[in-house]
């Protein structure tokens, strides 16, 4: 394994020789390597020709400079891009944390708990160096807003030690400048639903005399960028499917009504193909057996963080047109849920016909299709939607892969303007995410008014039977 360690400088020529010495000396667990990516943002004081120096005499050190100051947000996306360690830690350049704490803060990463570690100066350890009262306040304040908006815990959001699993970490965008990186990073480590954990450092904080940067301004920039990232779902660096589902996830009363839709078809040991981040899953557990099938691996990630503490629920890694990925289950399930999945398969009669193999005699198998070819638009592309479906083209495809439809309906007919406007006429690639929460605030209505609509639905529905 192989530690990257993210070191971000700025006018540090007194203390940057010191810090990478301990760097290189900080004990690691056993058989872990390490690299140093240093990036040299912009300084002006000499900094940038010990470093030159340091990363000719070290093999260890990755050396990337800036040529102009980009904030230590700016040096930590550059940094992360030219990371390959398995796992990755945020160390500034001055002297304040101490890397011989590596090895605590690694922990619960190394044993599988964690996807994130926060090394925290607030929780108890054995002693501390006591400096500025109000600096100490603000930092509560900040982390004490950061847990009211994200939901966390925190006891020190805006800590430097962040550990991450690099895999994870490169998959998160950075937007912001200078100090907005915390409150940025923990609004969206929350929103991914990151297992986070926290443990207590080593902490000398330095004066102001002595070199200390941040300042008030710092924390007001950080107040902003937490309210910013409440509102803004910006949770992947390319993933616009990912994206999608987060957004969607947040449309708890239209999830609930898609849910209840067909609720009364759903049996007891359930396989849900395309489980997606676990939104439909939440609604239908817990069951005797719960299999959340899919194939992304950000994806994957999540629905293993949500099973941890369910018994009764596996997660796997499937694709739907693989005869073999259900081999373990033939005959074995009572019901398939396949939500916004068919789309995405160039073979759907394939997929089809694996489902028909995997359910018991008089199984059901629940298929949500978009309806529509005359809507595909961007916002289908940017998905991967290979097409939009009529209700003969799935009604065909479900017969021919043995199935008996028993229903056949529409569902959704008051979205079919906004899918329209978005993706047909303004070319989005998602939907916005105001217009999703003007449209979840108002299901109760929508629930009520839907089939009186005289079009078709955004999505059509089918319940098929395998035949006894």
């Amino acid at each position: 394994m192989k530690l990257s360690v993210l070191i971000p400088v700025y006018n540090e020529r007194y203390l940057v020789a010191e810090l990478i010495r301990r760097v290189l000396d900080a004990p690691l667990p056993r058989a872990m390597d390490r690299e140093l990516i240093v990036v040299d943002d912009g300084s002006t004081d000499g900094t940038r020709t010990i470093l030159e120096e340091l990363a000719a005499k070290h093999p260890e050190i990755v050396y990337s400079p800036h040529e102009r100051n980009q904030g230590k947000a700016g040096a930590i996306r550059t940094a992360i891009s030219l990371a390959t360690g398995e796992f990755c830690i945020f160390q500034d350049a001055d002297l304040e944390y101490e890397p011989r704490d590596y090895e605590l803060v690694l922990d619960p990463l190394l044993s599988g708990d964690a996807d994130v570690v926060y090394g925290s100066r607030f929780l108890p350890r054995e002693r501390r160096r006591v400096l500025y009262y109000w600096h100490s306040v603000g930092n509560h304040f900040l982390t004490f807003l950061s847990n009211v908006l994200t939901g966390l815990n925190l006891t020190d959001m805006e800590t430097c030690y962040k550990a991450f699993r690099t895999d994870l970490l490169k998959t998160i965008p950075i937007r912001s400048g200078g100090f907005g990186l915390e409150p940025e990073i923990t609004s969206k480590v929350a929103k991914r639903r990151f297992r986070i954990y926290e443990v207590p450092i080593n902490y000398n904080g330095r004066t102001y005399a002595e070199g200390k940067k941040i300042t008030w301004q710092d924390g007001f920039h950080a107040l902003w960028v937490l309210l910013k990232y409440r509102l803004v779902d910006d949770l992947y660096t390319e993933h616009a499917g990912a994206h999608v589902l987060a957004t969607l996830d947040g449309a708890h009363r239209f999830n609930r009504w898609m849910a209840d839709t067909i609720r009364r078809h759903v049996g007891h040991r359930v396989m849900e193909v395309g489980a997606g981040i676990g939104t439909l899953a939440q609604q239908f557990l817990p069951r005797d057996h719960y299999v959340a099938a899919e194939m992304d691996p950000l994806h994957l990630e999540v629905l293993h963080n949500m099973s941890l503490e369910r018994p009764y629920l596996e997660v796997t890694r499937l694709d739907a047109q693989r005869d073999d990925c259900f081999t373990p289950y033939l005959g074995k399930l009572d019901t398939i849920v396949c939500l916004n999945v068919l789309e995405h398969i160039p073979d759907a009669t394939a997929a089809l016909r694996n489902f028909q193999r995997a359910l018991q005699p008089g199984g059901n198998a629940i298929v949500l299709v978009p309806q529509g070819s005359w809507l595909y638009g961007s916002i289908d592309e940017a998905v991967g939607h290979v097409r939009r479906y009529s209700k003969e083209e799935l009604r065909s495809a479900l017969e021919e892969a043995g199935f008996r439809v028993e229903q056949l309906f529409d569902f959704n007919r008051v979205g079919v303007p906004g899918w329209w406007l978005n993706g047909r006429l303004l070319h989005r690639v998602h939907m916005p995410k105001y217009q999703l929460k003007l449209y979840d605030s108002l299901v109760w209505l929508w629930r009520r008014l839907d089939r009186f609509l005289p079009w078709a639905g955004l999505s059509v529905i089918a319940v098929a039977r395998k035949p006894e």
